[in-house]
């Protein structure tokens, strides 16, 4: 079943939340919300408090004539992708980075500007790979492999459900690599992902065979093969911007 844009937001959104990295402090009752999935004005309170999402979805929204922030066609397009993305001018997103970011990165904002010049849209990878490792969610004090894994499990993956034990689900899906040159989709594993707590969970029943897509260690939605095309597709292109050596990503840097 098709659920609304600001119950859609909540499933993606309340694993960050929950880790204590963004949104309100009130985890436990976003994730109510992803269970129940009404679309009623305390989710769409609580959704505004994601001061790191809120700003691209309503740039989404404003760019390609949507009046609501949380429309499922918006949220879709930030968290999986969409060809929405590529309506959005790269003037208005470089505004938008200049706004948000140029106080806070103060010498650093030039490789922003670099990664928005490079073709970066508004999605959630352009965030974790091309804005994160500026702005203090990887530190010099995170070097590889714990920032290899925080760049992994804050970006949306997508992953084949192969079997389902309980709370938990076991997926075929390709972590980030990094050889000390480029970062890079490596070959599939297995990994366990949770589902349900208690046998509450924001996600129906998963079968083998399903494709689903995963924030931290959650899954956060099923998934069509086309919606796998497109998060790939993204993600690859922010990994291209990240491995453009021309750009002086912070990335190598940080991974050591």
């Amino acid at each position: 079943m098709t659920v609304p844009g600001p119950v859609l937001f909540a499933r993606y959104a309340f694993p960050p939340n929950a880790h204590g990295f963004c949104g309100p402090p009130d985890h436990g009752g976003f994730f109510e919300y992803g269970v129940a999935g009404v679309d009623d004005g305390g989710l769409r309170a609580m959704a505004r408090q994601f001061a790191g999402a809120w700003p691209y979805l309503e740039l989404i929204a404003g760019a390609t004539g949507v009046s609501d922030p949380l429309d499922r066609r918006v949220v879709e397009a930030y968290w999986i992708g969409s060809s929405r993305l590529d309506r959005v001018g790269t003037r208005s997103v470089g505004n938008s980075m200049e706004e948000r970011f140029r106080f806070m990165t103060g010498a650093r904002f030039p490789s922003i500007t670099e990664g928005v010049l490079a073709g970066g849209v508004p999605h959630h990878s352009f965030a974790v790979f091309c804005i994160y490792p500026y702005t203090g969610l990887l530190t010099d004090r995170r070097k590889a492999p714990h920032a290899l894994a925080v760049l992994d499990r804050c970006r949306i993956r997508w992953g084949e459900v192969l079997t389902v034990q309980g709370d938990q689900v076991v997926v075929s899906s390709q972590p980030l690599t990094w050889d000390g040159i480029s970062l890079s989709l490596g070959p599939a594993e297995t990994e366990s992902v949770v589902r349900s707590v208690d046998g509450v969970g924001m996600v129906g029943a998963l079968e083998p065979g399903d494709w689903v897509s995963l924030h931290w260690e959650w899954v956060c939605d099923r998934i069509t093969p086309a919606q796998v095309g497109r998060l790939r597709r993204y993600t690859e292109r922010h990994l291209a911007i990240v491995n453009d050596r021309e750009n002086r990503s912070a990335v190598p840097v940080l991974l050591g």
